[in-house]
Order: structure tokens, then C-alpha cells, then sequence
């Protein structure tokens, strides 16, 4: 560098120090306010160079005088990214999204490594994605869509391991074919590279065997499954290699395709229960490797049942369908679907998780009003070793727990290598979902009175399965996305059962149960110590750090952990903990403006409620399991606080 422009740099930064008390954070914010051209909400006018701090500045939210957050949705703001972003390294969400932002993102934005949601979709980006997105080892969300970037798939998305949700990038110019790395992104990640430029065979690898068509359309040069558009290799079908054994399954509509019932009161032929269920999961249009099976596997049962002469007239709607294939019960006398229905029933993947993939299914006939939604969910069987009849006995215990704060188990399917629970469908989702939304929208903050709401509902729920019965059940993965929230705000709990569902642990159903201590709540048989493991941060410590075995005490720290999650409207630990960050905050006596929602900071009238809200989730979070108190405590203290 020439001496004089370094002496101009020098005497510059140095009148700006003198001339400016405004912290690093801020002159960084500056700078994206320099590359506004339009700024037609005013949104920014405020933002000033002779402030302090920008923590006060409209769009910013701030954690100890840091930028944590940069909110400027559907703001109508042209201009470009400028580099200085980058250099926010407490940053952890960067909503841009419904602008006019044009020119290439810039590579130094990826040095904010503690990003965890990045939505810069629907503006005018272009250019290509570099590599060094790789870098956000921390992203949980992650949209792209709706711009002009192009070039290849970067393979380091593959990088991003703590992605959830949908990893967004269509309606985008990328080109090229899609990475097999791509097989390496979570399970639980749906990719939507819709309507671009991409071209060849999509990778039948990992991950991407789950992903469903609507994830690829609208390339019209890419092929292979979920998509029908085969690959000029495979025109032959005995050239799949996905379907090695029989061809013809691959046609729904081929003869023998449908179902017949027996004439007994009880029971129907196990091909026709494989249908049924098949029936549902067809009409997603191949939505993973998986449901493709399950139709071959259809077909050669129907196949099979024609040449040994199987099969009956039509007969009465049962409760119990089983066969040599399987067995579907229906639990719930009052439910309200028939065969007729299933088979001409729509389904919609509407959730993946470690435990399987959940299925909206919309049956019935006549009217859509008159339909039945129910929530169909297909377990993943992992190391299963479970029996019809430990599968019945743990399903049976299961069913018998139902409380207006827990959802509902209403039929299931067992086979060898598919087993189906049918539960009631909650429309609005999660509490994960109802708190954080989702990177693109937009959603209203939860008021206070329905936060209440939620936590008093749940509480009732996780109380009564401690308390049902002789045995004392353990759920053993309460967290945000496993209490679904109603269009009222009712709170339901739901994944009671699955660890032990969908686990080959040692069946526990006997009548007796052990005791841990004789200061230990005792195991449940339906949840023994093969509970699926909760997100860490739910964890409590004699199991996240001691491995002990899991009790009732640590779902009571797993409330907990919800209860702050819902006062402090945080994604997830920040630092030591957000139990650790919240205790200091009250024995240091901070404002509380420090730990709660900002969204909640206009409702002066809740501060004392909020106060003892927050007083019962240290109470659940205690280090010491003993000092937590049981969830029927919790849940009669939560119902103490009134909303206004």
C-alpha cells in the first residue's frame, strides 16, 4: 500500500473516532444503509451515525450491546449487501427478504459464522453461491429462493449439518446437476431446488431418496426418481435398479391393483390392509424411496392372492384388518374412516424426523367440510426387533393414556418392515413453528395470553402421562416441536411412545416396575431407557453430562427448558446455556428487558406474570433433580397465573 493512502486511511479512521462514539456494530449497519438507493418506508432514517449504539435502531435487536439481530422483511428497500455485514460476529438472524437487493451476495457476509437463520429470499441476487456458505457451521435456515444467483450447487451446503426445515434455493438460474453430496444433508431436511436450470439424473444417495417430486419440478432437463420423467438410460424398465424384481409394480394401474375383503367379522385380507395404506401414501406422487416399495410390495401381494384364490365379496367395515402381510386397528370406535376413504385419500408430507416422516391425509366422502384429516406418521424401524405382539402390547399402553392435552392415537399398521400410526391432525403446527416461524414468513409474535395458554395446556398434558395409572410414565423428548398448538392456542403433546416404537429396547410391559432409587420416579413401560434423545439443550444434566437413566425429573427439565423458551422467544442456547444465561440474569437483578421476548415488552400489564413464570421454569431447570418439582407442582402453579 502507497505510504500517503495509508497516512489518508489513518487520519480518516482517526476522524471518525473522534467524530463518532457509534460502536463497531453500528458503523457496519452504516454502511448496508449507504447501499440503500430507495429506502420507501423510511425505515432507516432513523439510523445515525452520532447514536452510541444502534441497539434502539427500527429492525435491530441486540443481546449485551451486540447486534444479534438484522429484520428488514417487505420493506421495499433497493440497493445491494454491502461486505461490512460480515463483520457482525454476534449476528445470529439476517432476514432481507421481499426487497429489491440485486448484485451477487458477497463472500465476506459468510465471516458472521454465528448465523443461524439467513433468509435473503425473494429479491434480485444474482451471481454465483460461493463455497464459503460452507463456513455457517451454526445455519439452521437457510432461503435462498426467489432470486437471479446461478452457477452450480455449491457442495459445502452439505457443510451445514444443524440445518432444519427447508433447505430453500428454488426459483433461482442454478444449473448443472445436483451434487450426490447433496445424499449427505440431515434426514430431517427438505430440499427445494424447484424451478431452475438443473439438468441429468438426480443421485439415488442418502437423504435425497426422502426428498418428494415437488422438490425438483421444474427442471425440465432433470430426471430419475420421485421424478416421472425417466432418464434416457432407464426408457427399459427392467433397467431400474430400484426395482429389480417387478417391473409392473411401478404401474398403479396394473390388474389385481385394489382391494377385496374377507367375509369375517373380524379380520380382511393382509394384501387389502397394503393397499389401503399404500393407497394413501401413492397419491404423494412417490414421495420417497420408501413409498415406492410399499406399492411394489401392493401389487405383488395382490398378485399372490389371485393365484391362491384369496379373497371374498365385500363384507362389513371392520375394526381389525390383518393377514399374513399385516394388521390395521383401528383404536378409536369413533373415528370416522372408512376403507372406501383411505383408498381415495390425499396425503402431504408435512413433517420428518428422526422417528419417521408425518403425513397430512385428507379421507372421506361427499363435501371437502365432511372430509377426516388425520395425521399419519411412518415410523423408522432402525434397529427394531419389536414382535406383533410387543408392537400391540406398547401401543395398546399407549392408547389408553388420552387426556384433552394429548394427542390422540386413533388406528395403526403393523407389518415386518412398516409400521403406521394414525393420530388427530393439530392445524397450526408446533410450538416451535407458532414462536419462530419459518425463515420466509412472517408471523405475528405469540401475544402473552396465548403463551399462557400453551404452557398451562402442555403442562396438564406431560402431568397426566406422569400420573396415569399405576405406572409412572416418563414422555423422555419434550421440546418445542413436540407440543402442537391449535388454531384456539390448546396445547397438545404429542411423540408419547416413539422411543419405544421405534427402538428394539427389551420389552418392559410387565406389571411391575423397577425403581430407579428410592428417591427416583420410577420408568415407564412404555418409555423405558430406550427414549429417543431429545435436541441437547432439553437435556438435563444427569443425562447430557452423567449419562444417567431418564426420569420423570428430566422431563421436568425438558418443560423447563420449553417454559424459557417461550418467555425469552430464543431459537436455542446462547453461550453456557439459556438456563445459565437466565438464572444469572436474576441474581444479578438485570432488567428484564435482558432475557425476555422483545415481542412481549409492550405488555406492561403481564410483568408479574411473566416474572412468576419465569420464577417456575429455574424451579424445573434446577442442576439438582431433587429440587425440581413433580409436574403436577408445575402445572397447578402455571394455572395460579391469570391472564388479563
Amino acid at each position: 500500500m502507497p505510504p500517503f493512502l495509508f497516512f489518508f486511511l489513518l487520519t480518516f479512521s482517526l476522524f471518525v473516532s473522534f467524530t463518532s462514539s457509534l460502536n463497531s456494530d453500528g458503523l457496519s449497519l452504516l454502511a448496508l444503509k449507504a447501499a440503500i438507493e430507495s429506502d420507501p418506508s423510511h425505515i432507516l432514517e432513523s439510523w445515525s451515525e452520532f447514536d452510541s449504539t444502534p441497539c434502539h435502531w427500527p429492525g435491530i435487536v441486540c443481546t449485551r450491546d451486540r447486534v444479534t439481530q438484522l429484520s428488514l422483511p417487505n420493506k421495499g428497500l433497493t440497493g445491494y449487501i454491502p461486505s461490512e455485514l460480515g463483520l457482525l460476529d454476534s449476528l445470529r438472524r439476517l432476514t432481507l427478504a421481499f426487497n429489491n437487493f440485486s448484485k451477487p451476495i458477497p463472500s465476506h457476509l459468510y465471516n458472521a459464522t454465528n448465523l443461524v437463520v439467513l433468509d435473503l429470499s425473494h429479491n434480485s441476487l444474482s451471481g454465483s453461491l460461493s463455497d464459503q456458505i460452507g463456513d455457517l457451521k451454526k445455519l439452521r435456515h437457510l432461503d435462498l429462493s426467489s432470486n437471479a444467483l446461478n452457477g452450480s450447487l455449491p457442495n459445502r451446503l452439505t457443510d451445514l449439518t444443524e440445518l432444519v426445515g427447508t433447505l430453500n434455493l428454488s426459483y433461482n438460474r442454478f444449473s448443472g446437476e445436483v451434487p450426490p453430496s447433496f445424499g449427505n444433508l440431515p434426514l430431517i431436511v427438505n430440499l427445494d431446488v424447484r424451478h431452475n436450470n438443473l439438468t441429468g439424473k438426480i443421485p439415488q444417495v442418502g437423504s435425497l431418496l426422502n426428498q418428494g417430486p415437488t422438490a425438483f419440478s421444474g427442471n425440465p432437463s432433470l430426471c430419475g426418481f420421485p421424478l416421472q420423467t425417466p432418464c434416457p438410460e432407464a426408457q427399459n424398465p427392467n433397467a431400474f435398479p430400484e426395482n429389480p424384481q417387478n417391473p409392473k409394480s411401478l404401474n398403479p394401474n396394473f390388474p389385481g391393483y385394489g382391494g377385496r375383503r374377507e367375509s369375517s367379522g373380524r379380520g380382511v385380507a393382509g394384501s387389502a390392509t397394503v393397499a389401503v395404506v399404500s393407497s394413501i401414501f401413492a397419491v404423494v406422487g412417490a414421495v420417497s424411496l420408501t413409498v415406492w416399495w410399499f406399492r411394489r410390495k401392493a401389487v405383488v401381494a395382490r398378485l399372490e392372492e389371485g393365484k391362491t384364490g384369496k379373497g371374498s365379496p365385500e363384507g362389513e367395515s371392520c375394526g381389525e384388518l390383518e393377514g399374513q402381510d399385516g394388521k390395521f386397528v383401528v383404536m378409536d370406535e369413533g373415528m370416522n374412516l372408512e376403507l372406501e376413504d383411505l383408498l381415495r385419500a390425499s396425503a402431504y408430507v408435512v413433517g420428518k424426523s428422526r422417528s419417521g416422516i408425518v403425513y397430512k391425509v385428507v379421507a372421506g366422502r361427499g363435501s371437502s367440510a365432511g372430509a377426516s384429516i388425520v395425521a399419519v406418521r411412518r415410523l423408522n424401524d432402525g434397529d427394531a426387533t419389536l414382535t406383533f405382539k410387543d408392537f400391540e402390547n406398547e401401543i395398546e399402553a399407549i392408547g389408553r393414556v388420552q387426556h384433552p392435552n394429548i394427542v390422540r392415537l386413533r388406528a395403526y399398521y403393523y407389518a415386518t418392515d412398516e409400521k403406521l400410526l394414525v393420530t388427530d391432525f393439530i392445524k397450526n403446527g408446533s410450538l416451535h413453528t407458532a414462536l419462530h416461524g419459518s425463515p420466509s414468513s412472517c408471523l405475528s409474535p405469540l401475544p402473552w395470553s396465548a403463551r399462557l395458554k400453551i404452557a398451562q395446556g402442555a403442562a396438564r398434558g406431560l402431568a397426566y402421562i406422569h400420573e396415569f395409572g399405576a405406572r409412572k410414565y416418563v414422555h423422555g423428548n419434550i421440546k418445542a416441536t413436540k407440543i402442537l398448538v391449535d388454531e384456539d392456542f390448546e396445547a397438545y403433546i404429542s411423540g408419547f411412545g416413539l422411543g419405544r416404537l421405534g427402538q428394539g429396547a427389551p420389552k418392559l410391559t410387565a406389571t411391575s416396575s423397577k425403581k430407579l432409587s428410592s428417591n427416583q420416579n420410577i420408568i415407564s413401560s412404555v418409555m423405558g431407557p430406550s427414549i429417543s434423545s431429545p435436541s441437547v439443550m432439553y437435556l438435563a444434566p444427569e443425562v447430557r453430562e452423567f449419562g444417567g437413566k431418564y426420569t420423570q425429573k428430566c422431563d421436568v427439565y425438558s418443560f423447563g427448558m420449553v417454559l424459557l423458551q417461550l418467555l425469552s422467544g430464543r431459537l436455542e442456547n446462547d453461550g453456557k446455556g439459556l438456563e445459565w444465561l437466565v438464572r444469572k440474569a436474576f441474581e444479578e437483578e438485570r432488567p428484564l428487558t435482558e432475557v425476555i421476548d422483545p415481542a412481549l415488552v409492550p405488555e406492561i400489564y403481564a410483568k408479574k406474570q411473566v416474572v412468576s413464570m419465569f420464577h417456575i421454569a429455574l424451579n424445573c431447570t434446577e442442576l439438582d433433580p431433587e429440587l425440581r418439582p413433580r409436574m403436577r407442582t408445575v402445572s397447578e402453579s402455571l394455572d395460579r397465573i391469570k391472564s388479563e
